[in-house]
């Protein structure tokens, strides 16, 4: 599931990075992008985080997972550093661009039980051509 949501996640930044840019409005592009791209880094490093905490005695498990949220905060502030003292990336886009591992996430989840059914209905027969029985 990581790897589908992460791949998906930079797949619509970049996309639509790349419609911001060619449409001259090239520091949201770039800071959506930009934000994304930590906001994969951030998912992939909690991945890898828990299952170490996992058996861990309480005492190792707490400090693994407090240097786990430590070091992922210290990487997520570099994409807001870099909008903050640069122009040439848009700090709201950034933010934007680090939730969207979150965001594709969350579409997944209310997406997949609406239009799971939708194809079922489909697949059975009771929708074709726009018609119900």
């Amino acid at each position: 599931m990581q790897k589908k949501y992460c791949t998906l996640a930079l797949l619509l930044a970049s996309a639509a990075g790349l419609v911001l840019i060619v449409g001259g409005f090239r520091p949201l592009g770039k800071g959506l992008i930009l934000g994304a791209i930590f906001s994969v880094i951030n998912f992939v490093l909690l991945g890898l985080a828990l299952p170490a905490r996992i058996g861990a005695s309480r005492r190792k498990a707490s400090f693994i997972a407090f240097g786990s949220l430590a070091g992922r905060f210290l990487i997520l502030a570099i994409p807001f550093v870099a909008a903050i003292k640069s122009d040439t990336f848009n700090l709201i886009a950034t933010v934007a661009g680090v939730f969207m591992v979150q965001a594709v996430i969350m579409i997944h989840k209310v997406a997949n039980p609406v239009l799971g059914s939708f194809y079922k209905k489909i697949r059975s027969g009771d929708i074709s051509h726009g018609r119900t029985r």
